[in-house]
């Protein structure tokens, strides 16, 4: 009898295993077929998208991206069924995709600050610094579809004899429930949400019968990742995951870098064809805005070396012209779709050490004035004068009178002159001996100065620079080379703009500039004087 019953009851495990296994595939199935979003090929077991977000840091540093300042309200959960703390944890995410690249200013806003009307306006006060950010992020938690699809098996197992009754029993079930994350980005300069920046993603949360065990799942570019939490984690961990995934993709279509890489998505997958195409063609029709992104990409690459104004000029139509060559392309000076997706795809490290940036501006390159996708012949350039003088940078104010000395509170006016065309950045060691740069900066992008054209500094009504109240010691100091530096400097010594550095002095951030113009540097300092 014993035998017997040892016999039954591993049969029953068996069974009970199966109908386990049974239920669980119908429950992803019926889910599956319940959600939209793309349809899964790849699998990938993770916990969290922290490598993605160490990816995009990286990112920011190779494409260049810097001085993005975004507002980030409360983050609402619609369904009031979710507590947890969304702002926070995306706060956590931006915080750890930015630990080297500084590229993101996040400033945190709720309801204890009003509205974003009232924030914009605080903004506006005079104070040393405090400028108005460029973006602000809304959204919510949108969808908590709980126990959307449930199934459960049965199985019962009855023995009876003269001497002994059994009556065994096993059931097991599994229920899926859908959480929902919408988050989008809005210009503050018009309050009007930015077509494309937005982040719509849905999650698969499975919970099995028993111990209620608990794991999830989320598409994107094709790739179903996986995600395993205790029960203590639950609905919470399955939001991190949500919102860390956000993160990576509403600033990686805002600054137009290639985050789907980050994510495991390979070039020339669907999604990421779609995504590129669209970048293109919102940047088709706006062609000052597709000529200055490579203008900026071609300068971080060390190819261009002209302004920033998203205008033709000889410099961009050569540099246009040799790094499609170096992608492969046709050299002709063409903006068009194959050059953007060749340009997002490439491995650039590998591309600049086979094809390394010329030592000379080469002639313009030809082409037909097929503007936007074709980048139109420009006016050769006169020959510049050779140069005997090193380098020189002059620093003064733009106060009237013979006394530029300023009251407490007063606002702060310079001018700076570099002797020949130079790149500049400036920079304040204020009276708490903190080192903060402010030119350039997210209102002034571009760190090229004419020599005909001095900087006056502020150089733009959105910022202003305030002697402080204490009457303590201020000094200004500004950097200047013949060659841009940002991709040559590390993180520390750019930082995001208006941001305390983690730098010890001004003397300390000049010898990095040393190293990096390797010797070839301009510079000038500015001391604020007190009536």
């Amino acid at each position: 009898m014993n035998k017997l019953t040892c016999a039954l009851l591993t049969c029953m495990i068996a069974l009970a295993g199966c109908s386990s296994l049974d239920v669980k595939q119908a429950t992803t199935a019926q889910t599956e077929q319940a959600r939209k979003g793309p349809e899964s090929r790849p699998v990938r077991t993770l916990t969290g998208f922290s490598d993605a977000l160490a990816c995009m840091d990286r990112t920011f540093i190779d494409y260049g991206v810097r001085d993005v300042s975004v507002l980030l309200e409360d983050i609402l959960d619609q369904t009031k069924k979710v507590n947890a703390g969304t702002k926070d944890m995306l706060i956590s995410a931006v915080s750890d995709m930015t630990r080297r690249s500084r590229a993101i200013k996040l400033i945190a806003f709720g309801q204890d600050s009003g509205n974003l009307i009232s924030f914009l306006q605080q903004a506006e006060r005079k104070s040393v610094y405090q400028v108005v950010p460029q973006y602000d992020i809304k959204g919510s938690i949108t969808q908590w579809d709980e126990n959307l699809i449930q199934n459960q098996r049965d199985f019962g197992l009855g023995f009876d004899s003269n001497s002994l009754g059994m009556n065994i029993g096993t059931a097991r079930d599994v229920a899926a429930s859908i959480l929902g994350l919408d988050l989008s980005m809005l210009s503050t300069a018009d309050l009007a949400i930015l077509n494309g920046v937005t982040a719509r993603n849905s999650i698969i949360v499975f919970k099995e019968g028993k111990g209620f065990d608990s794991d999830a799942r989320i598409a994107k570019f094709g790739i179903n990742f996986n995600v395993s939490f205790s029960k203590s984690e639950g609905q919470s961990q399955a939001l991190r995951t949500l919102v860390e995934l956000a993160a990576i993709e509403l600033f990686g279509k805002l600054t137009k870098t290639p985050y789907w890489a980050c994510l495991g998505a390979k070039p020339g997958e669907p999604a990421v064809e779609q995504q590129i195409s669209e970048w293109f063609d919102a940047m088709y029709g706006r062609p000052e805005e597709l000529v200055g992104y490579f203008q900026a990409q071609l300068r971080t690459r060390g190819y261009y070396d002209g302004p920033l104004d998203g205008k033709v000029n000889p410099a961009i139509v050569a540099a246009v012209s040799a790094y499609r060559q170096a992608l492969s392309l046709p050299p002709e000076p063409r903006l068009d779709l194959d050059f953007l997706r060749a340009y997002l795809n490439a491995d650039h490290a590998k591309v600049l050490a086979q094809n390394p940036p010329p030592a000379e501006e080469p002639a313009p390159g030809a082409g037909a004035p097929e503007a936007p996708q074709t980048v139109a012949q420009a006016p050769a350039r006169t020959q510049a004068p050779a140069r005997t003088e090193p380098l020189s940078l002059r620093i003064a104010s733009r106060k009237a009178g013979a006394a530029a000395h300023y009251a407490p509170g007063e606002p702060i006016v310079i001018s700076v002159a570099p002797s020949r065309d130079a790149h500049l950045y400036c920079y304040m060691q204020d009276e708490a001996r903190q080192v903060l740069r402010f030119f350039p900066n997210r209102f002034a992008k571009d760190s090229l100065v004419k020599a005909s054209a001095p900087l006056a500094l502020p150089n733009d009504p959105r910022f202003e620079l305030f002697a402080n109240d204490k009457r303590l010691p201020e000094t200004i100091a500004c950097f200047a080379a013949e060659q841009d530096l940002a991709q040559r400097l590390p993180p520390q010594a750019l930082g995001t703009d208006f941001e305390p550095l983690p730098v010890a002095s001004l003397e300390a951030l000049r010898d990095l500039f040393l190293i990096a113009s390797e010797g070839q540097l301009a510079h000038g300092d500015y001391r604020v004087e007190f009536k």
